[in-house]
């Protein structure tokens, strides 16, 4: 019976890991801008609904992105999933002409933004001379863009569609020194694959300009620019906790957290799809170092309920992108200026949490909210139809289910498979939506003429997550 019941968990855990890598597997990592510039700050459900205000807590697995040090909290093994459901709208009012309306890939952002993440704590696998070391790993993007605007408005000769699904595999350490000081670092490994997204950045237009400046082109050729790359760069992390309360949880966390510039030295084609023409093309994509600070406090932590308050600070050195010239292989230059600036973002967030509450023993559940605001690096000069950028305002709402040892999840699974092995501990699930208000913008002094008028963007986000946790024994 023993042998059966081992079976048994072993079979259901396998199922459900299976379940969570094929939703991984065929879900691309097509993204979205909806941070400052093209920067994505939403990785987690959890995180979403607290207005990104996430760093000094982090606690499941897109720690690997928040803030590498807090893993050392997370025990066991942990794994998270998540996906984005992204609508939104871009309207451009021009000085003269008709009005021109844009969007972010069509009604829904398709295939939807996703992000993997997954934490074990190494003295959970019964290594004891490896007690204060946490091993993680994420694959998403912090980094990424579409837009897309009619073939037959008036900016098509700048743009019709872009997209960069740039993929970030987070490899990371993370390290507790003592009760009070953790430190986590790992590499960012830009690149693209072609199972998700378009596997390289690209820029469609038509060829209006281009056939003004000499190439053998008709006006209304459709015209694509494409690169890939692969670019290192680091990320570390620090979590400071000066007060505990008596079951050794935090009531004070102090975050901080540095993410590297990087460059991706994109190589590709230039193309004229309606001639069948193409050149080798070359640009440097120059991806900014980020620094956050977070201050989170639990003015109420006990047995039954938690409340958390946070805000953190998020500064993006956007200088480094400063132009996105292409280099064609018949020594043709495509200027292609940005001069970017640096750029900042508050995110306040807070989490009431009902810990095996009377009325659905068994669950811990969240209820967050949260809100941002985010400072544009995108000049007035440089502004261009691809980052349609202005400072914004973001509000989130969202409510977290964990459910352990004694419930079902979806009224069939069940949340705890005993304590031998790789035993399930708990299934999660996480919602949240988020608006992002963009602040009207008029451009009247830019290098294009075609660009002058009113700029509106709005974008409504819901994302979603499942978490899974193990126990890990030394049996395993």
């Amino acid at each position: 019976m023993i042998r059966h019941g081992n079976h048994s968990r072993s079979s259901l855990c396998t199922s459900l890991l299976g379940t969570f890598l094929a939703f991984v597997a065929t879900t691309s990592f097509s993204h979205q801008a909806f941070g400052e510039g093209f920067r994505i700050l939403d990785q987690s459900a959890a995180a979403t609904a607290q207005g990104g205000a996430f760093a000094a807590q982090a606690d499941d697995p897109s720690a690997v992105h928040y803030n590498p040090a807090a893993i050392t909290d997370l025990p066991g093994l942990q794994m998270t999933v998540g996906t984005l459901l992204v609508n939104g709208a871009i309207d451009f009012r021009p000085s003269s002409g008709p009005a021109i309306e844009g969007d972010f890939g069509g009604t829904f952002a398709n295939p939807p933004p996703s992000s993997f993440f997954v934490s074990v704590r190494l003295s959970d696998l019964g290594w004891p001379s490896f007690d204060s070391l946490t091993l993680g790993l994420g694959v998403y993007a912090p980094f990424g863009n579409i837009t897309r605007y009619p073939r037959a408005s008036s900016i098509a000769p700048i743009l019709t569609r872009t997209a960069s699904p740039i993929l970030d595999i987070t490899p990371t350490v993370a390290f507790r020194a003592n009760p009070m000081l953790a430190l986590g670092a790992g590499l960012d490994i830009y690149t693209f694959s072609d199972l998700f997204g378009e596997g390289h950045v690209e820029i469609q237009q038509t060829a209006a300009d281009l056939a003004r400046a000499g190439f053998p082109f008709a006006s209304d050729d459709d015209i694509e620019l494409n690169g890939r790359d692969t670019a290192l760069g680091y990320h570390a992390g620090l979590l400071l906790t000066p007060l505990r309360n008596e079951q050794g949880h935090p009531l004070v966390n102090v975050a901080l957290v540095y993410r590297s510039r990087a460059t991706l030295n994109l190589t590709g084609r230039f193309l004229n799809k309606s001639r069948g023409f193409a050149l080798g093309a070359k640009a440097d994509l120059n991806l900014p170092q980020v620094v956050t600070a977070g201050l989170a406090v639990w003015p109420m932590r006990d047995a039954r309920r938690e409340w958390k308050l946070e805000i953190d600070v998020d500064y993006a050195d956007w200088t480094s992108f400063d132009h996105l010239d292409v280099t064609l292989s018949n020594g043709a230059v495509l200027p292609n200026p940005r001069n970017w600036q640096d750029s900042y973002v508050v995110m306040a967030g807070t989490e009431y949490k009902f810990v095996k509450p009377a009325w659905l023993p068994s669950w811990d559940v969240s209820i967050r909210g949260g809100y941002v605001f985010a400072d544009s690096p995108v000049p007035e000069r440089t502004f261009k139809p691809d980052v349609p950028d202005s400072n914004s305002h973001s509000y989130s709402a969202g409510i977290g289910f964990l459910c352990r040892h004694g419930g079902t999840f979806l009224g069939v699974i069940p949340c705890g498979t005993g304590r031998e092995g790789l035993g399930l501990a708990a299934l999660g699930f996480d919602v949240a939506y988020q608006g992002i208000f963009y602040q009207l913008r008029g451009i009247s002094n830019n290098q294009d003429p075609r660009v002058h008028g009113v700029w509106d963007t709005t974008i409504h986000v819901v994302s979603l997550n499942l978490r899974m946790n193990f126990d890990v024994f030394r049996s395993f």
